[in-house]
């Protein structure tokens, strides 16, 4: 008996000969995408908005203010009204929750609140609290006011997260001492901290854990302009000579998101040294963007490399992200929360009941062309 995973439904219904009539309904314009070869240097990774191991951000890139941080109006204006208002009372801040994909800057709010509020800030991840007594010994140290910053918050082990619960909401440590019959939970009392939660998969969350955050605020992408003023305080803070013209080639190929273009903002400094007099202009970005292979849409190999399956093995689609994972030979969970979030928000990929499907301002970006438009939505 087969068994069919739901996020595969639809994919192979139709069968090789339908999928084969389908892509022969679409015609490639220009020169055939070639991706032999082009692993070996690996330029995907410039625009993985992952933080890279031992990519460590340079502390003086960092905003130190919700002035000087750039983008997320609306976010900053919430927050701004909390930290108003905490002050005010002379209490500590609710504890938050900030969500949305990699490389927005969540890590980055949660310091410049600890800031603005002239407060210790501790950080850590989820994965590095194993046990009760790792999370207990960040607890136990917290002064009033101090901020605890827990990335990757969905990934907390349960024994952990209910361990936080009493903390979260009635500042105690509940603390199990002995085995069987004669255990018994001391509580020791906490001083009131805030606790601050980032994650890229909300819907991870267990409702209990999310339920005991007083704000729960979305991370958006970034908008071209915002993403110019950052490459352009980049700039100025590692002192290279770049034009505005020059910033927007690189924030324009940034996918909305500030680490990415903080990270080109670097390999284009670079080629600007070696190959230039070291100023960054619109022609100097665009020819080091190239060399590392991402285009002016911001799309690398491996997201042509999926659009292109899409429609060449499958006429556009739908398709099942295990059936994308297998073809590709990329794994789903990156596929999805690493590649698809851009192809979706500038609308070259789409979500349907019966799997992924290209649109056409992707078949056009690709120089394909439609025969007929029957079969992509068939």
């Amino acid at each position: 008996m087969a068994i069919i995973s739901s996020r595969d439904t639809g994919q192979n219904a139709e069968g090789p000969k339908r999928r084969q009539q389908k892509s022969s309904a679409w015609r490639k314009e220009g020169r055939e995408l070639s991706f032999a070869g082009e692993r070996g240097a690996d330029p995907s990774a410039l625009l993985q908005p992952q933080a890279h191991p031992g990519e460590a951000q340079e502390e003086s890139l960092r905003p130190r203010t919700l002035a000087e941080y750039i983008g997320q109006t609306e976010l900053k204006e919430v927050l701004s009204i909390a930290i108003a208002a905490a002050r005010a009372r002379q209490e500590p801040l609710d504890h938050l929750l900030f969500y949305g994909p990699p490389g927005l800057g969540k890590t980055t709010v949660a310091a410049v609140l600890a800031a603005e509020m002239g407060s210790q800030f501790y950080m850590t991840t989820a994965p590095a609290l194993e046990s009760p007594r790792d999370i207990a010994g960040y607890l136990v140290r917290l002064k009033r006011g101090d901020v605890l910053f827990i990335d990757e918050i969905h990934r907390l082990p349960k024994v952990t997260e209910e361990l936080l619960y009493p903390a979260m909401e009635d500042f105690r440590l509940d603390i199990t001492i002995g085995k069987g019959r004669s255990a018994r939970i001391t509580s020791l009392p906490l001083e009131r901290f805030t606790l601050i939660g980032a994650t890229t998969r909300i819907g991870a969350l267990t409702s209990p854990l999310r339920d005991r955050f007083g704000h729960v605020q979305r991370l958006r992408f970034y908008e071209p302009h915002e993403l110019v003023q950052i490459v352009l305080r980049t700039a100025r803070l590692l002192n290279v000579s770049t034009d505005p013209e020059g910033a927007a080639e690189i924030a324009r190929r940034s996918r909305g998101t500030p680490r990415i273009a903080n990270r080109l903002f670097k390999r284009v400094r670079d080629y600007a040294q070696v190959r230039g007099d070291g100023h960054i202009s619109q022609e100097v970005a665009a020819a080091a963007l190239e060399l590392f292979q991402v285009d002016p849409m911001g799309l690398d190999w491996i997201d042509r490399k999926l659009l292109t399956v899409l429609v060449e093995q499958f006429g556009g689609g739908p398709v099942g992200l295990e059936t994308m994972a297998a073809v590709t030979g990329e794994d789903p969970q990156t596929i999805e929360e690493v590649y698809e979030p851009y192809l979706l928000q500038i609308g070259y990929l789409q979500r349907t009941p019966r799997g992924r499907v290209v649109t056409p301002a992707a078949l056009r970006h690709l120089g394909y062309e439609a025969q007929s438009p029957l079969p992509l939505w068939s």
